[in-house]
C-alpha cells in the first residue's frame, strides 16, 4: 500500500511539473498579462519598413511607419500563428498628389534610375476584399494596385502596376500588370497603359455594355489564396516574377530604357481599343524612362472610386462613397483590403534620396 501511495504522489508531482512548464513561454518564464496584450506593429513582422514613408487612405504621409498602426488603414492581425500587415483603403476618401484614387501604400524613400539600377522588391500577399459596387463596364472597377514602380521626376508616370481584380459573383480574380508609357512632350494628357495577364485576364475583359460580367477565369486566383512577385530592375532591363501554390510559375522582361512604343504605327492593338477612343493616343519617348528617378510602391492602392464614368470609361467607377465616411464604406464591403505576410527590398548604391516626390505631392508634411 505504501508503495502505491508514493508511486500515486510521483504521478501528480510529474503531471503538477508538466502542467507549469506547458504555461511558460519557450524561456521558461510564465508570459505576463502586458506581454500577452502587446502591440505587434508591421515593423516587427516585415523588418524593412525604414526604406519607406507610409501614405494612409485619408491623404497623409505619416512617415517612417517603424513602431506605428492606424486601425483604420494599416495594422496587422493574426492567422494561424502567422503575422500579417493589413493595408485597407476605402473607395473615398483624401487622395495624395494628383491620383484620383485612395491608396494605403509605402513609397520608397530613395529613388533609382533604371539604367544604372541593381534594385528588387519582393512580397508575399493575398487579396482579402475588392470593392462591392462600381460600374464592371469600367476597366479599374473592382481592383487594386498591390506593388509599383513609379516616376519621381517629371511626368511622374508609373513603369508598372501589380494588379489584382475580381468580378462580383466569382470566386476567382485576375493577377495582371500594366506599363505605362513617359509620354513624349509636354503634354501628359495622351498617357496609356498596356497590360499583361499573370492568371486570368488583363485590364481589357470587362461587362458588356448591359453590364453582364465575363466568365470567370479559370486559372485565377480567389480572395484570400496566397501568391508573390519578385520585381528586379537591373542595367535597364525590369523582370518580373509571380508564383503561388497551384499556378504555373510566370516571368516577364521589359525595357525601360528604350522604347517599344515610340510612334503610332507601334500602339499595340490592345490600346487601339481600350484607350485612343478617349483620346489617350500619346506616343511614348525613345528613352523610356532612361534618366528618370524610379522607385517601388507597395500597399493597396484601390482603383475603384465614385468619380462618374462619364469622365474616363477606363478610370472611373462611379462606385458608393459615402461621400468619403469611411465608416460606412467598411461596413458594406466598399473598400480594398491587402495582407502581406513578407516583403524585402535591395537598394543599389547608385540610389538618392527621394524627398523631391513627397515635398510635391504630400498634402500633409
Amino acid at each position: 500500500m505504501q508503495n502505491k501511495i508514493s508511486l500515486k504522489c510521483t504521478a501528480v508531482l510529474i503531471l503538477g511539473i508538466f502542467l507549469t512548464l506547458s504555461s511558460c513561454t519557450k524561456t521558461g518564464k510564465k508570459e505576463t498579462k502586458e506581454e500577452s496584450n502587446k502591440t505587434i506593429y508591421a515593423s516587427d513582422v516585415i523588418p524593412f519598413f525604414e526604406h519607406w514613408k507610409l501614405i494612409l487612405g485619408d491623404g497623409k504621409n505619416v512617415g517612417i511607419p517603424v513602431n506605428f498602426e492606424d486601425k483604420d488603414y494599416f495594422y496587422t492581425v493574426k492567422e494561424n500563428n502567422t503575422d500579417w500587415v493589413v493595408f485597407k483603403t476605402p473607395n473615398g476618401g483624401n487622395t495624395h498628389g494628383t491620383s484620383n484614387n485612395t491608396r494605403t501604400e509605402l513609397a520608397q524613400l530613395k529613388k533609382w534610375y533604371p539604367k544604372t539600377a541593381n534594385d528588387k522588391l519582393t512580397a508575399t500577399l493575398k487579396v482579402m476584399n475588392v470593392s462591392a459596387t462600381g460600374d464592371p463596364r469600367v476597366a479599374s472597377t473592382h481592383s487594386v494596385v498591390v506593388g509599383q514602380i513609379h516616376s519621381a521626376d517629371k511626368h511622374e508616370n508609373e513603369p508598372l502596376k501589380i494588379f489584382y481584380k475580381k468580378f462580383p459573383g466569382h470566386t476567382k480574380g485576375s493577377v495582371f500588370w500594366h506599363y505605362e508609357i513617359n509620354t513624349k512632350g509636354d503634354d501628359n494628357s495622351g498617357r496609356w497603359d498596356f497590360s499583361s495577364a499573370v492568371w486570368g485576364n488583363d485590364f481589357s475583359v470587362v461587362a458588356s455594355q448591359d453590364k453582364t460580367i465575363p466568365e470567370e477565369p479559370k486559372d485565377g486566383i480567389a480572395l484570400g489564396e496566397e501568391f508573390s512577385y519578385e520585381v528586379l530592375v537591373k542595367e535597364g532591363i525590369m523582370t518580373l516574377k509571380f508564383e503561388s501554390e497551384g499556378h504555373e510559375t510566370k516571368t516577364f522582361t521589359k525595357n525601360l530604357i528604350k522604347s517599344e512604343y515610340a510612334t503610332t504605327a507601334d500602339i499595340p492593338e490592345q490600346t487601339q481599343k481600350l484607350f485612343v477612343p478617349i483620346g489617350q493616343d500619346g506616343v511614348e519617348r525613345e528613352a523610356a524612362y532612361t534618366g528618370e528617378g524610379c522607385f517601388f510602391k507597395l500597399g493597396a492602392y484601390n482603383q475603384t472610386n465614385g468619380k462618374s464614368p462619364e469622365v474616363n470609361k477606363n478610370w472611373c467607377s462611379g462606385a458608393e462613397t459615402h461621400n468619403g465616411d469611411v465608416k460606412k464604406q467598411y461596413a458594406d464591403g466598399n473598400y480594398v483590403e491587402v495582407w502581406f505576410k513578407k516583403g524585402s527590398i535591395s537598394v543599389s548604391d547608385a540610389a538618392v534620396s527621394n524627398k523631391g516626390y513627397f515635398d510635391k505631392n504630400d498634402k500633409v508634411k
